[in-house]
């Protein structure tokens, strides 16, 4: 090895040694340098008005068929799937993610939804799913239809432990609604508002016209304050 190469590599190795030095004996310079590793936590939405009042008999992840039946509900069905993390990346394991979103018809298993004679009886409306180790969910719904006064949207929550860590909604990528959308406009960070947002794509081996959504959800250690008029639910079983 020449001289002068030599020379390159011990300047280097003693700005990394310098800047290693720095972190420990600044004040805050190490914590400012995890700071800026920490990921997007995925923005906060409402709850909304028509969270269940009255969960369905079947509360799995497949929400196309409710219990034995073997009629699907309408829609274009979508496998949503993601994980669940903290802010480092790492995976939160044995979360509650639950689900909840208006039928074909823009209808919600909500008691007081609009248009409750529409609905379609055969679409679930609300599913619940436990996250694995790797804090991975899955399920089967329909793509979100359009709702009077809003863009389509699918509500999402999260809970570890028994309280609510996160509250909010999930957009379609492109859809053209999405910038008129009275609550999406709320939020004006440009990541925070990508982080709530995402492709549906079409799967390319389907014959049936199937989408995928891959959600990854990100959440801070600060649980949300529960509100009481929620039904007691029993913890969710992990399936598949």
């Amino acid at each position: 090895m020449s001289k002068r190469r030599t020379r390159e590599l011990r300047r280097q190795f003693l700005k990394q040694a310098a800047f290693g030095a720095a972190m420990f004996s600044t004040p805050g310079l190490f914590a400012e340098e995890l700071k800026k590793a920490e990921l997007t936590r995925t923005a906060r939405q409402t709850e909304g008005p028509f969270y269940p009042d009255k969960l369905p008999l079947d509360t799995d992840n497949d929400l196309l068929l409710i219990n034995d039946s073997t009629t699907p509900s309408v829609g274009t069905i979508t496998h949503l799937t993601g994980r669940v993390v903290d802010v480092f990346g790492d995976p939160v394991r044995n979360a509650t993610v639950e689900i909840w979103q208006a039928d074909s018809n823009g209808v919600y298993i909500h008691t007081r939804s609009d248009q409750a004679d529409k609905r379609d009886a055969h679409f679930q409306g609300y599913g619940r799913f436990l996250t694995s180790r790797k804090g991975e969910y899955y399920f089967r719904t329909i793509k979100p239809a359009r709702y009077p006064g809003r863009t389509p949207h699918i509500h999402v929550a999260v809970s570890s432990h028994g309280k609510r860590m996160l509250t909010t909604q999930l957009y379609i990528k492109g859809d053209k609604q999405n910038d008129s959308d009275v609550l999406l406009k709320r939020v004006q960070d440009t990541k925070a508002r990508e982080s709530i947002i995402t492709d549906f794509k079409p799967i390319e081996d389907s014959k049936i016209g199937e989408l995928a959504a891959h959600f990854e959800i990100v959440i801070g250690q600060t649980p949300e304050d529960q509100p009481g008029d929620r039904p007691q639910q029993s913890p969710p079983r992990r399936n598949g």
